[in-house]
């Protein structure tokens, strides 16, 4: 399935206006959970985290800040 250029930029702004902030609370909620593990750990937890919940939505995301293809050119 493919998205055009409009509907991956709408779901990139829900994705990160709702999603990304949802997804930080269950991280940090987690890792409370866990109990504090050393800082050195925690911060390497945190990075990991920080890139594992793009991945799912890397086609999403690939091409949103470029113009869009899909328009006519005005020459």
């Amino acid at each position: 399935m493919t998205l055009s250029y409009r509907s991956r930029k709408r779901w990139s702004l829900i994705i990160l206006l709702v999603g990304l902030p949802l997804y930080i609370v269950a991280a940090v909620t987690v890792m409370n959970w866990l109990g504090r593990p050393p800082f050195i750990v925690e911060l390497a937890v945190y990075v990991g985290l920080g890139f594992l919940w793009a991945l799912p939505f890397k086609f999403v995301f690939r091409g949103v800040g470029k113009a869009d293809p899909e328009a006519a050119e005005d020459s």
